[in-house]
């Protein structure tokens, strides 16, 4: 019985974290802001709660959205460097953009709400904890 309510309990901790596909959101709103460069973006996506990005990671997500049509990429050559490959939206990604912004929009509104109530009771319920006595 012990060993059910373990398993249980690992099964209902809260997992937290971002939306799976957050990276091509977060890439998808930073390259709207302005075309940009793959070293760019790395710089900036932690701004949008992306701290640990893999680099690698980053330039094959980049490389899957050219292959659906999300992003074009073009050189730009540079008299201080190597030329770069430039990221901006194509329509796709455009629309892409709007749609997971109403995805979050939408998100945002469920867990509003969930915190909102969660304000409401948050000191009745640990009070209320700090009443029970536990038995041995």
């Amino acid at each position: 019985m012990a060993t059910e309510g373990k398993s249980r309990k690992s099964l209902e901790e809260p997992q937290g974290g971002l939306p799976r596909n957050y990276l091509r959101a977060s890439l998808l709103l930073l390259i709207g802001e302005a075309p940009a460069h793959g070293y760019d973006l790395l710089d900036q996506i932690a701004q949008l709660g992306l701290r640990s990005v893999d680099p690698g990671g980053l330039y094959r997500t980049l490389r899957v959205m050219e292959d659906d049509g999300l992003v074009a990429s073009s050189w730009q050559h540079s008299s201080a460097g190597p030329a770069r490959r430039t990221y901006r939206l194509t329509a796709d990604g455009v629309d892409w953009l709007h749609a997971w912004a109403g995805a979050l929009r939408e998100s945002h509104r469920y867990l509003s709400a969930y915190l909102g109530r969660y304000d409401d009771i948050a000191t009745t319920v640990s009070a209320t904890l700090d009443e029970v006595t536990i038995l041995p």
